[in-house]
């Protein structure tokens, strides 16, 4: 396998490493028709518990929902890290501004989580005969607003109006430097008779990916669960509207999220709690819902009782993940390689730690990558620069026995063992390379640490693509050089394919994420170097051996 080949080899698996990305991106779920805003006068359906939730069964049934506007007031919540609009209609957690985010495309704006324009919310309430829904109005009980300076927590009340004797408030708990909101339900049961309640947990959202989103960038948007028996489970809105959806319906550990590139919200119910997760299509809409049933203790006349649940939206920073959660860290899904790519962001994370800029620690990180490869490299480059040095006798070959292709096989042949050269020496060694750059790319594309962390001079956003250009610019001109190293194919239309190989990627690396990009220059720059000084090496003391054979 002579050098064209070796490159037509990265280039076919480069493209369908690529392809598969975007068949995934076209197989995702397709933004539906504007969502119509059905009235509701009634009783708005809540979630059904399973009589198996409370016997630890696995059956789940639950009441398809309709899509109703919000009537109550909303009002502001304010900590170091998010502003938080609350609903008085349910305590429906409406907006959430994350305060040390950007918006994708207006870096002068916060980043948005919670909005109307996702009809994105994190919902609860009750069931049971006369308890309130996440479609009742509450009362807010008077309180700041507003994380004190010194104050570690922040307290929203909202109370249920009294039915039956029974009285629900709901409570919200916002901490300081956390993405956690612990959301409780305290119930009074002031009847003459013992209730039985179980609480819903839910999040509300279309099913239209976040923006930034591209047919070359593209990650999962959707629904997710954990548990210790099934481990972490991915659940499209595609299947879940088609009623396809595989996941685990009950459980007494795990968690429930909605995913999207970058951030993420989940329900974490307490351990050792029975909990029912459930998730269905918003009937009419592109709207869906996830959520979590847990059991509130049965409760005697006089008695009282509450259940928490927290709830996490913000960034996917997996240090942070793992403390909130076992498991919830997964959400930063790497795929079939997180087996490579959880120690890359590892290294990358502890070089980060020293160098104090996740531009620098990408260089760094290259730099010990292309070490770690580098006998693998050099031999790859002998075995190329040997050729180059082959090239003009191979060229006299076919010319010679240009109509005897088995006799021109035959001496090709016997020039390689002559001469000690591995035709698949080239082409080995860097496709056993593939998967580590492929989770590399997964690693720079999925860390939220990315997302707006500066590099140097007009690098601002190492998760958005270079606004000048000069790196894909850099990147081709680094990748025709690596061209001219090269052996020169003897055909010349495949040498002007080889050379306009390089036009084809820089244009494709025009949207990466500069990350990617800094990478990929970074990586050719100390890959030209070394085949450099390897042909040097080698030509200058093989070339006059060559000519004397010729």
């Amino acid at each position: 396998m002579d050098t064209r080949r070796l490159i037509l080899v990265l280039i076919f698996t480069f493209s369908s490493f690529m392809l598969w990305e975007n068949w995934q991106k076209y197989n995702q779920p397709k933004p539906a028709a504007e969502a119509t805003a059905a009235s509701s006068t009634g009783a708005a359906p809540t979630p059904t518990p399973s009589a198996a939730l409370q016997a630890g069964n696995t059956s789940s049934k639950t009441v398809a929902p309709t899509l109703a506007a919000h009537t109550g007031e909303t009002f502001t919540v304010d900590t170091d890290l998010m502003k938080a609009s609350i609903s008085t209609q349910g305590g429906d957690l409406v907006r959430l501004e994350l305060l040390k985010y950007k918006e994708h495309e207006d870096k002068q704006k916060n980043f948005v989580l919670f909005d109307e324009k996702h009809q994105y919310m994190a919902q609860s309430g009750l069931i049971g005969e006369g308890l309130p829904t996440h479609r009742t109005v509450l009362k807010r009980v008077d309180g700041p607003t507003v994380l004190a300076d010194g104050a570690n927590e922040l307290v929203i009340r909202l109370e249920a109006p009294s039915e039956n004797g029974i009285k629900a408030t709901k409570v919200l708990t916002f901490k300081r430097g956390s993405y956690v909101v612990d959301v409780a339900w305290e119930i009074a049961n002031g009847s003459d008779k013992a209730v039985a309640p179980h609480a819903y947990f839910q999040l509300q959202r279309d099913d239209v990916a976040p923006s930034g989103e591209t047919r070359m960038v593209s990650t999962f948007t959707g629904s997710a669960v954990y548990t210790d028996g099934d481990k972490y489970q991915k659940v499209t809105y595609e299947d879940i509207g088609k009623d396809k959806a595989k996941f685990a319906k009950t459980a007494d550990n795990g968690w429930l999220a909605m995913v999207q590139h970058y951030f993420v919200s989940a329900w974490v119910p307490k351990e050792k709690t029975q909990r029912e997760f459930y998730m269905r299509k918003i009937e009419g809409s592109n709207v869906f819902q996830a959520g979590v049933i847990v059991p509130v203790a049965e409760l005697a006349p006089g008695a009282k009782a509450a259940t928490t649940v927290s709830l996490y939206a913000g960034p996917q920073e997996q240090a942070a993940l793992k403390q909130v959660a076992t498991g919830l860290d997964l959400v930063v899904d790497y795929g079939w390689l997180t087996v490579v790519a959880a120690p890359i962001f590892w290294a990358l994370q502890a070089i980060h730690a020293l160098v104090g800029n996740w531009g620098w620690a990408i260089v760094t990180l290259t730099i010990i990558l292309k070490a770690i490869f580098f006998p693998l490299s050099a031999a790859s480059y002998k075995s190329m620069a040997k050729m180059r040095v082959l090239t003009p006798r191979l060229a006299q070959l076919k010319e010679r026995y240009a109509d005897d292709k088995q006799r021109l096989n035959q001496e090709m042949m016997k020039l390689y063992q002559t001469e000690k050269v591995n035709p698949l020496g080239g082409c080995l060694p860097i496709l056993v390379q593939i998967p580590v750059f492929i989770a590399l790319y997964w690693v720079l594309l999925g860390a939220v640490e990315m997302r707006d962390a500066p590099w140097i001079l007009w690098i601002h956003d190492l998760a958005s693509a270079d606004p000048f250009y000069i790196l894909p610019v850099l990147m081709i001109i680094s990748m025709f050089i690596q061209t001219k190293l090269n052996p020169t194919p003897p055909d010349p239309i495949q040498a002007k394919v080889m050379l306009v190989m390089p036009l084809i990627f820089g244009v494709m690396f025009l949207w990466f994420p500069a990350g990617l990009v800094l990478y990929w220059v970074v990586n050719n720059v100390l890959s030209i170097a070394q085949q450099w000084q390897i042909t040097r090496m080698i030509e200058g003391g093989g070339k006059a051996a060559n000519d004397a054979k010729i």
